[in-house]
């Protein structure tokens, strides 16, 4: 048992060195055809933020369809089961692109911010490393005000997302009046949590638009 965790853990720091390799190797190639990687912090940034706006937009399409549900006045509830379900996996896909889009500016950032540093190393003129550390923390701490916004957005999904996949189980196996009763109870739960991440993510979006006011500035 103590082989195979150690073989595990093996893996797990070969597969990391290959990542981190392949990273450098992107970030190389695509300097020597004029893509430095603050450019490609910008580009992460900028998709990052339209990530979050569809997120917003699903969310509170999938709010929109349980409203519809809970309102909904007889027949067969197999089609609106369909449908609750379709927005919950469509929310789920949403919030996933999401966590990508942010571990990609996270993966950057890394790699900017440390070449930044070794290359102010290089300045022989103190004036010029003054000012080039100065732009380094400014930009630093931007960034970390960027990152914990998406964290925030990033963290109210997830009672959301739970509270979408248990009505949609919940509607599954009851397909009744009944079930649609005890659905009600959910809703303003739900409309809260929804309204909080749609918060959420207007003040990470806005983040987005300062930081990338920032890079386009420099």
């Amino acid at each position: 048992m103590q082989n195979c965790a150690v073989s595990r853990l093996y893996l797990v720091v070969i597969a990391l060195v290959l990542l981190v390799g392949c990273q450098s190797a992107y970030y190389s190639a695509m300097e020597k055809v004029g893509v430095h990687k603050r450019d490609i912090m910008l580009d992460r940034v900028e998709n990052a933020q339209g990530a979050q706006e569809d997120a917003q937009q699903q969310f509170q399409s999938a709010l929109e369809q349980l409203s519809e549900l809970i309102n909904y006045d007889g027949g067969d509830l197999t089609t609106q089961y369909e449908l609750v379900n379709d927005q919950y996996q469509a929310s789920k896909a949403s919030a996933e692109e999401v966590v990508s889009r942010i571990e990609a500016i996270e993966s950057v950032a890394d790699a900017l911010f440390a070449e930044w540093n070794e290359e102010i190393q290089q300045y022989s003129s103190n004036s010029l490393k003054q000012k080039s550390q100065q732009k380094l923390r400014k930009t630093e701490r931007n960034y970390q005000s960027l990152i914990k916004s998406m964290y925030r957005a990033k963290d109210g999904m997830a009672p959301v997302l739970s509270a979408l996949k248990d009505n949609s189980l919940y509607l599954k196996h009851n397909l009744n009046a009944q079930a649609i009763g005890a659905l009600q109870g959910e809703y303003k739960t739900i409309k809260r949590d929804v309204e909080f991440l749609v918060s959420q993510m207007s003040k990470a979006i806005a983040q987005s638009q300062q930081f990338i006011n920032l890079l386009k500035a420099e």
